[in-house]
């Protein structure tokens, strides 16, 4: 009787399991176009650019974060294509206006779709320092690409608040629930709501996301369940980031917890933390780009890229360094 119990259990979690639409097999060379991009499975998924007026000294892919899109881009990229940087966003699948909108397709899929974009903007700016910037979960996407195999070919990474919330930082409650959640029922669609978690202090900004019929207000399970193992790859994956980096993050940041990102910095191999800055704000939310102190962010990244051996305008580096040394 047990071991019919057992079996039946196992077949009603089988019946559960989380769902996923990963990419389908190869059918075409990627093609980056004005508006879109082409993937190789022919997923088309939307693009954004910002173009300087003039000379182009540097070039950015910015990657989004959760249940947002391209569209997160849109002030910094104006701001930053005034000082010579261009820069391009595009919509993750399952996400904006993507195909599978809400499912998710597996970080492997992210992993791939962002290193042939960035093979297709470096071949329309050749010669051109190359850059990624990813936002909480673009964040942990350019941290699985840069150090998996083939990493993409750049001069460097800005991470904002980059989600590496690992479950080896989470309470063993939370990711036992999730796993049932997500294996029983995956389907089921939960929101933010009642949590009370300020993730800017730019509520006009957060009403404007709201309204947005592109922004996801209700996320599956299994998709969260998915962005977990993706934070687990992220937090996995920071003791092999050797490339020149920019990390950001504010201190009052309620989405990803100060735990994690402590553990993800003091995993940072010894050899690269010459080429690493961090920066601490000190009134900082987790939308860092678009807090009501983003312009101080944005200059910062700017100067950064223009001379990444410098101290930052803002003092944050310092910061960083006086809060981290305290601890």
């Amino acid at each position: 009787m047990r071991r019919a119990i057992c079996i039946l259990l196992l077949a009603a979690l089988a019946a559960c399991a989380p769902l996923m639409a990963p990419p389908g097999p190869d059918a075409a060379s990627p093609v980056l176009s004005k508006e879109s991009f082409a993937a190789a499975d022919r997923a088309v998924l939307p693009v954004r650019a910002w173009s300087p007026k003039g000379d182009v000294k540097a070039v950015i892919v910015a990657l989004h974060g959760f249940n947002d899109y391209s569209n997160f881009f849109a002030t910094p990229g104006e701001f930053l294509a005034a000082d010579g940087i261009a820069a391009y966003a595009y919509d993750q699948r399952g996400f904006g206006g993507s195909p599978n909108r809400g499912v998710w397709p597996g970080f492997r899929a992210y992993v791939e779709d962002l290193k042939a974009f960035v093979k297709e903007v470096r071949a329309s700016h050749p010669g051109t320092p190359l850059y990624l910037l990813g936002e909480s979960m673009g964040g942990a996407v350019a941290m699985a690409a840069l150090t998996g195999s083939h990493p993409p070919d750049i001069a460097g990474v800005i991470l904002a608040a980059p989600a590496v919330w690992g479950r080896e930082t989470m309470p063993f409650y939370q990711t036992w629930a999730l796993w049932i959640a997500a294996h029983t029922l995956p389907w089921l669609e939960v929101t933010g709501r009642g949590f009370k978690i300020m993730a800017s202090d730019n509520i006009e900004m957060l009403r404007a996301l709201g309204r947005d019929k592109k922004v996801i207000k209700s996320t599956r399970i299994d998709t969260i369940y998915g962005l977990v193992n993706l934070m687990d790859a992220a937090l996995q994956s920071s003791s092999r980031l050797n490339v020149p980096a920019l990390i950001l993050y504010g201190e009052k940041d309620a989405i990803i917890p100060r735990k994690s990102t402590y553990q993800m910095l003091k995993s940072l191999p010894a050899q690269a933390r010459e080429k690493i800055m961090v920066a601490f704000y000190e009134n900082g939310y987790h939308m860092l780009l678009r807090d009501l102190q983003a312009k101080t962010v944005w200059r910062d990244i700017a100067a950064w890229i223009d001379n990444p051996a410098a101290a930052l305008p803002s003092g944050a580096d310092g910061r960083a360094r006086v809060v981290l040394n305290g601890k």
